[in-house]
């Protein structure tokens, strides 16, 4: 199973966090979390606009419970089994996140992960689970990317991806849901080039 997956984080340096992680299977199963724990003091204006205002869950009061849920599909087949064909929304603990993503992996046989540029979003997915030998044994360890497949078929890999798919996908950018989505756009619209 292809899954398309995005991250938003705190800044192209070192030692950037976690702001959310939205991931949508070939067949349609997504999985979006938003994290409470990541560094805060790297927050600049344009995160702030562009990636914090647009999160999904909003912060709650101190003196309350972060919160998750998760809900299956109408095409869940099996019908009684909570972690087959579903999706989840959640935000939480990077640790939280952790257990929910391998729950939500573990519904597919194998994985091979597919995200647009892979500097940052392959090394941030590895970190949830420690480091890149601990990431659930169904991901295959080799990710993949669009900008190379773009690059092979001759197209510029700096083109936008809202104008490549001709604004197919509705939803905000910089939400990591919203650019899973463009992304699998993206990579089956390459599939027909």
């Amino acid at each position: 199973m292809k899954i398309f997956f995005d991250t938003e984080f705190t800044g192209l340096h070192q030692n950037t966090t976690l702001i959310s992680i939205g991931m949508i299977s070939e067949d349609g199963r997504k999985f979006y979390a938003e994290f409470n724990d990541y560094d805060k003091t790297q927050v600049d204006s344009w995160l702030q606009e562009n990636v914090i205002d647009n999160l999904l869950f909003k912060a709650p009061p101190k003196d309350q419970q972060e919160y998750y849920m998760a809900s299956r599909t109408e095409d869940n087949i099996i019908g009684n089994y909570l972690y087959e064909y579903y999706n989840l929304d959640m935000r939480g603990s990077t640790e939280e996140i952790k257990v929910e993503l391998e729950k939500w992996l573990s519904q597919f046989d194998s994985v091979e992960m597919w995200s647009d540029c892979l500097a940052y979003d392959w090394v941030l997915f590895c970190q949830i689970f420690g480091h890149a030998f601990n990431i659930p044994k169904n991901v295959y360890y080799i990710p993949f990317d669009i900008c190379t497949m773009m690059k092979l078929k001759g197209i510029d890999p700096d083109i936008s991806r809202e104008e490549f798919v001709e604004n197919s996908v509705s939803g905000v950018r910089h939400n990591s849901l919203y650019d899973a989505k463009v992304i699998k756009a993206c990579y089956e619209k390459l599939l027909t080039i």
